[in-house]
């Protein structure tokens, strides 16, 4: 199998134009017509995890965070990344990033973290806008239903929990075919009045040319008239964090419990408990602090995140507790997403998880045994 094939699939769980501006996803070293001799899921590529990844012939890493953010002009291994860029090329070992855009997706990162707490109801916290577009086309009456069937096979037609969903309108349409055409129906330099449905879809927006591809197949004109609208409607599938509930309330102090121990955490920062039941909880893997005020604003008990600096723990302001969990340790389930996502869909093929720790950040949490 050529890991072509292995990215494509990873592509239509998370496209890539989903990721932020600032990211790097995608395939950092090796070629994607390569033969992929095994794959090897991690949440950073480092170069203990190039190692291992010779060790078990794996020639794909499939990792969450970047090896390379920002462009490098000199790679003589004066640092981690360069060693690692190095290693990996010398090796003949692919690198490839899915970062912000499986952040984005409502069945990504945070939709793992959910699981892991148990919630139900689940919402994107900060919904992104500009994601939709609507097709309109104008299909002979007998040849819509084939349209339509094509178009959500295509990815058209989901609004929410629902699917296939599509406007459709009676009318007449009027041609008149010109010199050297060869009309489906109707006579050259006659005008011909036809039967037709007007359909309407949405669709997001980076499935316009997979949309149009299909509308052209099946659509049995020779000239296919179509609108292509761009929607100012959010889609609630795509964008930032996650908001859920819990199946029942629960105490704040036996919520962090429950959170330290889903995570295997030893520490947690947080702000002051608010002595009220937990019901609704907003996540968001990684750096999450530009979140805090969606949180609060969608009545959210507690918020569930890392990299929160001192004075942005005040902006909880007595509305919610934040919980710093760590960066680590709120992303540290995406190895086993990528592993799902990557044995579901090949599963008698080599899909391997990192047994490497990762986590540049420690705690000590024990005693000093400090003799003067």
């Amino acid at each position: 199998m050529k890991i072509a094939e292995i990215i494509n699939h990873l592509e239509t769980i998370a496209p890539p134009v989903l990721q932020e501006d600032y990211d790097n996803a995608g395939l950092i070293t090796g070629n994607a017509a390569w033969n992929c001799t095994g794959i090897l899921c991690t949440l950073d590529a480092t170069e203990a995890v190039v190692e291992e990844a010779k060790t078990v012939s794996c020639n794909l890493i499939v990792a969450h965070h970047p090896i390379v953010f920002r462009g490098l002009k000199k790679i003589n291994g004066k640092n981690y990344v360069e060693q690692t860029i190095i290693n990996a090329i010398k090796n003949d070992i692919a690198i490839y990033a899915i970062h912000t855009n499986l952040d984005n997706v409502i069945t990504g990162v945070n939709n793992k973290i959910a699981d892991k707490l148990g919630l139900k109801n689940r919402q994107v916290l900060l919904p992104k806008e500009n994601m939709l577009k609507k097709l309109c086309t104008f299909v002979p009456l007998e040849h819509a239903e084939n349209v339509r069937s094509a178009l959500f096979s295509a990815g058209a037609g989901s609004i929410g929990n629902y699917s296939e969903c599509s406007f459709n309108a009676a009318g007449k349409g009027t041609f008149r075919a010109g010199e050297n055409t060869h009309p489906f129906v109707g006579e050259q330099n006659l005008r011909h009045t036809e039967d037709e449905v007007k359909i309407e879809v949405v669709f997001p927006f980076y499935l316009e040319q997979k949309i149009l591809a299909a509308l052209l197949r099946a659509h049995p004109y020779e000239e296919v008239a179509y609108d292509i609208i761009l929607l100012s409607n959010q889609y609630n599938n795509i964008g930032s964090g996650l908001i859920g509930e819990l199946e029942a309330e629960k105490p704040e102090a036996d919520f962090l419990a429950a959170i330290k121990g889903a995570f295997g955490l030893s520490v947690i920062k947080h702000t002051p408990l608010l002595q009220k039941p937990v019901k609704k909880v907003a996540v968001c893997g990684g750096a999450g602090s530009f979140l805090i005020h969606k949180a609060k604003a969608a009545g959210a008990d507690f918020y569930i995140t890392s990299d929160i600096k001192y004075h942005e723990f005040f902006d909880a302001d007595g509305k919610l507790v934040i919980a710093d969990i760590g960066h680590w340790e709120s992303e540290q389930f995406t190895t086993e997403l990528l592993y799902d996502i990557l044995q579901a869909k090949f599963p008698n093929f080599a899909v391997l998880k990192t047994k490497m720790d990762t986590n540049p950040v420690k705690y000590f949490t024990g005693h000093w045994n400090i003799k003067y």
